[in-house]
């Protein structure tokens, strides 16, 4: 039933592309989540932002980012009022990675799946136009394709891919004349943000070869991923937001920069590279068969205002930049301060949060 016909349904201001929008950010704590902000607040929008802070006792850098009202909340219990007056949410709380997925791999399946599936729900109940979704690229899993598009068949391997196509399959049958979703399948990510992760690939490549002066890689390196800078990421966001609605309705658009698909083993170098006096041995085949390669040209079409800013080469003199400014030793470099799996292994190993993955005594 449309917002029209609902006699209880908030009266919400109908925004345009053209004009400044309320917006509610899941996971303003988060690697992404904390450049996102410093982009909305400059275009002019206004941001709430949401945030179980599970990542927020460690920054690599002060970022100084504008102030904006954070709620220190699960998504799972996000309620209707928290939507009051809001145009669009970005949705981008999730469990991350596939180590952790795999960890957990119910739990995963009730935040990433079920919790997200709720803030949807709750956002379009309470009168939400716009839902920008943050899917990824791991849903093609193992490619049968040699390049895949939005129209390629997903296969994803693992809890938390899974859980992107689960999410993606049940919000676009929520999609309808009041409720636009649209879903941003993200590249791997790379670059410095305040709230670092080295679980990812080049960021670990970078942190290996600053740390130790030595990647040493398990693999031979042939497996292909797509990558895209984390401030790509945000641009990409922003770019959905203020596009028409007839441009972005229920629609999936792979998120990376034209021709960004690179073997393991060129990241491995191009970081070598970067870091003067880094040693560089390649392995063998692994046991990781995960191999995609992706179109991008699709994003283009849609959102023409899109325009990545960053290769890989460029990401990785930038963490050299900042890693030699943030003087990051080993030890730090290896602590749950910037690895999502310890972080989550030492909250529920020291009881700060349940079973459930809620905190036990208020949010922090």
């Amino acid at each position: 039933m449309s917002r029209a016909g609902r006699a209880d349904a908030p009266r919400h201001r109908r925004r345009t592309a053209e004009g400044p929008i309320k917006v509610l950010v899941t996971g303003t704590e988060g690697y992404i989540g904390s450049l996102l902000p410093t982009l909305l607040l400059e275009r002019g929008h206004e941001l709430v932002g949401v945030d179980a802070c599970f990542y927020a006792h460690a920054a690599l850098y002060d970022a100084r980012s504008p102030a904006y009202e954070l709620i220190k909340e699960d998504i799972r219990r996000l309620r209707p009022e928290h939507f009051d007056g809001i145009d669009a949410v970005v949705h981008m709380a999730e469990l991350s990675n596939d180590p952790l997925g795999e960890l957990l791999p119910t739990m995963t399946y009730d935040v990433n799946h079920l919790g997200s599936l709720h803030v949807a729900r709750t956002a379009k109940a309470a009168g939400v136009e716009r839902f920008v979704y943050t899917s990824s690229c791991s849903v093609y899993g193992v490619a049968e394709d040699d390049l895949v598009d939005e129209h390629s068949a997903v296969n994803p391997q693992t809890a938390y891919a899974d859980c992107k196509r689960l999410v993606e399959r049940d919000l676009s049958a929520l999609a309808d004349d009041s409720f636009s979703p649209t879903f941003l399948r993200n590249a791997t990510a790379y670059g410095a943000s305040p709230r670092m992760r080295f679980d990812i690939v080049l960021n670990n490549l970078a942190g290996l070869a600053w740390t130790t002066g030595v990647i040493a890689m398990e693999s031979d390196g042939t497996p292909w991923r797509p990558l895209i800078h984390a401030e790509d990421i945000c641009r990409a966001i922003l770019a959905s937001l203020e596009a028409p609605r007839e441009r972005v309705h229920d629609q999936i658009l792979n998120v990376g920069a034209p021709g960004a698909n690179y073997q393991v083993r060129e990241l491995a170098e191009v970081v070598a590279d970067t870091f003067e006096g880094c040693e560089l041995s390649i392995g063998a085949r692994g046991a990781d068969n995960r191999s995609y390669r992706v179109s991008f040209d699709r994003i283009r079409e849609v959102l023409p205002e899109f325009e990545p800013a960053w290769d890989v080469r460029k990401g990785a003199e930038q963490l050299r930049e900042v890693l030699e400014r943030a003087a990051l030793t080993a030890e730090e470099f290896r602590s749950r301060d910037y690895i999502r799996l310890r972080q989550i292994e030492y909250l529920l190993g020291n009881g700060r949060i349940d079973e459930s993955l809620f905190w036990r005594n208020g949010v922090g």
